[in-house]
């Protein structure tokens, strides 16, 4: 298959093109109301690696017959180190039948390592290069496997990225604050996942990246995807902006596999904006998966097994699940999963007010996202009744070993965010706080540095259980927020970003399943007419 009109053309375009709209609205940028100006390597057919990577998870999920062909996909699939950063995320709690959430990270990959990916990405000045991440997606996979979401955090999104260690070179990267995509090169899928896990406060259980090769070998294993736009498209390049994907259909749906497939994942400026190509994206892996629920693929055999091989070949996963086996476990809970609860967002954000090029989490709308996740509340309202996030309204099961002035109390300040430096003194002022209540052995930490989402009471052993529920429930911090852990020698109370005011800890709305963040840009998996609007410019 030839892929030379796919490639663009000319220098690197910018990541976030401005909407009809903003455009019409003025301000002199000097390039046609477009950004320019961001430093990332050329994105050719990196966008299709998502879709490929949750393809090949659903594939695998029935892909386990035969002893030696079982033997040689084990023998395709590449591994590595689950987690290779500095991260506080722990997971969630078992719901009343004893299950959990399950969280994979899908990175896409712009290596240009090997000959195939050179020819495929361009630039052979950036082979040996570390690679990036520029596609990122959380699939989150409710307790009661009901439910589904598929969260993507926009590759130029600023976030303080950890202290990580390569896992295959040994080298050490110190913490820095950049965009998300670079973490992939500062110690591989590991750190990738680490910085997610801050960021969310949400635990991931594993991590599977994809590169350009592995994305046209699987774009081959399709066979085909419904897709829709209002107008006739053409993403070509234009006097104010060189370069586009080569996209040419007119108005209406249309079935795109190979080459035009790769063309739809890669349109952005004939969307408008780097954002509405996620969108667009969104649309394509939701309109896959029905279609391959409609063909029986699980079932069909023959293409099961070259899909599978397809699969296996493409993929680079944690070696946690480095086995056929696992995969198929994954896929087969991934499987059953309908269409019509599986939802599509994108993380909620804003322009970085110290780079128009990058964005940051939008605030509220953002931590109520990763609250719903870590909550486990379904972003769909059509479950009968709310998948997980189910407040138990847990009360003290311990009573505590000691009066209140005889409890020892450490508190920590982790009020610091990825936007935000931390409150001063906070940890003296809870401290005190815990003094005047009666609990006078309260001191404070002055360790520095330290960040939390959500304020959390931890112990080490069961017989200081109902010590570190006390000290909760005198704050008013909900008693699901104390937690039993290794990290710390006695109980500690932890202040998070969601405290950074006051002495009484601020009462928490509970969220409502399909209660998603209005700029989240849900999509729900069964709608099947959504439609992409076409920016004027790329109209014929």
């Amino acid at each position: 298959m030839a892929y030379s009109g796919v490639h663009e053309e000319g220098a690197r375009p910018a990541s976030r093109t401005v909407s009809p709209a903003r455009k019409a609205g003025g301000g002199d940028s000097g390039d046609g109301g477009r950004r320019h100006g961001r430093r990332r390597g050329p994105r050719r057919h990196r966008v299709l690696r998502w879709s490929a990577i949750t393809l090949a998870v659903l594939i695998l999920g029935t892909a386990g017959a035969g002893y030696l062909y079982y033997q040689h996909l084990n023998g395709n699939i590449r591994k590595g180190e689950r987690s290779s950063g500095d991260s506080k995320a722990r997971k969630a709690e078992a719901n009343a039948a004893g299950q959990t959430p399950l969280n994979i990270l899908l990175i896409g990959s712009d290596s240009r390592n090997s000959d195939e990916n050179v020819k495929l990405g361009g630039s052979r000045d950036d082979r040996g290069n570390p690679p990036l991440g520029d596609v990122q997606m959380l699939i989150h996979l409710s307790a009661d496997r009901k439910s589904a979401a598929l969260v993507s955090i926009p590759r130029d999104t600023r976030v303080d990225i950890p202290k990580c260690t390569d896992p295959d070179t040994g080298k050490t990267y110190p913490a820095t604050t950049d965009i998300i995509n670079l973490s992939l090169a500062r110690g591989g899928a590991g750190c990738t996942l680490a910085t997610w896990q801050n960021l969310t406060g949400v635990y991931i259980d594993h991590w599977m990246t994809i590169d350009f090769a592995g994305v046209v070998r699987m774009a081959d294993a399709i066979g085909g995807v419904d897709v829709c736009v209002r107008q006739n498209v053409w993403d070509r390049p234009t006097a104010a902006v060189p370069g586009g994907s080569g996209l040419k259909m007119r108005a209406g749906t249309h079935k795109v596999q190979g080459e035009q497939a790769l063309q739809w994942l890669r349109t952005r400026h004939a969307w408008g904006s780097d954002l509405m190509r996620a969108r667009a994206q969104h649309m394509y892996l939701n309109s896959m998966i029905r279609t391959l629920k409609g063909q029986n693929v699980f079932t069909d055999t023959p293409r099961l097994m070259g899909l599978a091989e397809a699969a296996t070949k493409s993929l680079k996963v944690s070696e946690e699940i480095g086995s056929v086996k696992d995969l198929y476990d994954l896929g087969m809970q991934l499987k059953s999963v309908p269409t019509d609860r599986i939802t599509s967002v994108t993380m909620p954000n804003v322009e970085d007010p110290g780079n128009r090029n990058h964005v940051i989490p939008d605030g509220a709308n953002a931590d109520k996202l990763w609250e719903m996740l870590r909550d486990d509340v379904a972003l769909d309202k059509n479950g009968t009744a709310p998948s997980g996030g189910k407040k138990t309204g847990r009360t003290a099961t311990k009573a505590p070993s000691a009066p209140d002035d005889e409890i020892g109390v450490l508190v920590q300040n982790a009020t610091a965010t990825a936007t935000l430096g931390p409150v001063g003194k906070r940890a003296g002022t809870i401290a005190g706080e815990l003094v005047r209540k009666g609990f006078s052995r309260a001191s404070k930490d002055a360790t520095a540095g330290l960040s939390e989402d959500r304020t959390v009471v931890r112990y080490p052993t069961a017989d200081l259980e109902g010590d570190a529920q006390r000290v909760a429930k005198s704050l008013g911090i909900p008693l699901s927020s104390v937690k039993k852990s290794t990290d710390v020698s006695g109980v500690t109370l932890v202040v998070g970003a969601d405290w950074r005011e006051g002495t009484a800890y601020p009462k928490q709305s509970e969220a409502r399943a399909g209660d998603v963040p209005g700029n989240a840009d849900a999509i729900n998996g069964s709608d099947t007419g959504q439609c992409m609007d076409v920016y004027s410019v790329y109209r014929w």
